[in-house]
Formats: structure tokens, C-alpha cells, sequence
């Protein structure tokens, strides 16, 4: 079974708008973005709040909640936008394998773990590669590259 948690009233109803409303004001909160990204049935355009981990020279998007409506469809699809005020830019992305997650999940849990630890079962960013290894399934990441 695939994981999937569903926000709660806060974070659907404050949270994700507040930090929404700011990014979409020019205001990166720790590296947010809204990702745009066209629903894989209706083709219309879908809005989320991401947090956007850049890793070296590569950037990432990590999908904390699991198996999300931004993930299925950008499966299908392999682009989207992201929005930073008003600039809005373009990405491809590519599905990271479950191998290549370690360093990029540790990485995220050290940038956000006081938001969306509790999504990742205990693990955080000090633990051992066995565990991150463990949940890798269960967060699913894409490497972003620019659209041409």
C-alpha cells in the first residue's frame, strides 16, 4: 500500500495558505515554492506548496506526505512550474530510484524536519542509512532540471 497523509485542518487551511500567499509574494519561507503542475485527468492547472532542497548543483523536490496529488501527477506529465512571486519557472523533472534517495532524504530531514518530521515515522536526518533506506518507498523525490 502506497503511503498517503492526508494534511490536516491546519495545514490545509493555515499553514499551506499562509506559506502559499508569501511565496506567491516574492517570500521564500526556508526554500518554498508553488509547484504548478496539470492534473493528469483534467489538464488543469493544480497548485501545491513544496519545499524546494537544493543538493550541490542539483535541486530536488521531496514529497514529505507520501503519495500525493502533485506526485501523480507529475509522474504523468514530467513538468510543471515553479513559482517564486512573480517568476515562474519551467522544470522537468526526473523520478529519483529508492538507492538514490539516502543523501537526498537526510539532507531534506536536516533542512525540515521541525515541519515535516513527524511525516517520516521517527526517522530523522542523524539516522542510520538503514533506516532512510527503510522509508525511502514511502517519499517519493524528483530531480529537477530545467525545461527547454
Amino acid at each position: 500500500m502506497s503511503l498517503y497523509i492526508k494534511p490536516d485542518w491546519f495545514t490545509k487551511n493555515v499553514f499551506n495558505p499562509i506559506v502559499a500567499v508569501m511565496t506567491r509574494a516574492g517570500i521564500s519561507v526556508w526554500g518554498s515554492r508553488v509547484l504548478r503542475v496539470r492534473g493528469r485527468k483534467s489538464g488543469e492547472w493544480r497548485s501545491s506548496p513544496v519545499n524546494l532542497l537544493t543538493l550541490g548543483d542539483k535541486r530536488y523536490l521531496v514529497a514529505p506526505r507520501g503519495q500525493t496529488q502533485w506526485v501523480r501527477n507529475i509522474r504523468v506529465t514530467h513538468e510543471g512550474e515553479l513559482l517564486l512571486g512573480s517568476r515562474v519557472e519551467s522544470i522537468r523533472v526526473v523520478e529519483i530510484t529508492d538507492d538514490e534517495k539516502v543523501p537526498i532524504l537526510r539532507d531534506y530531514l536536516k533542512r525540515w524536519k521541525f515541519e515535516v518530521g513527524m511525516f517520516f515515522g521517527g526517522v530523522s536526518a542523524d539516522s542510520p542509512e538503514s533506516e532512510l533506506r527503510r522509508i525511502a518507498p514511502d517519499h517519493p523525490v524528483f530531480e529537477i532540471t530545467p525545461q527547454s
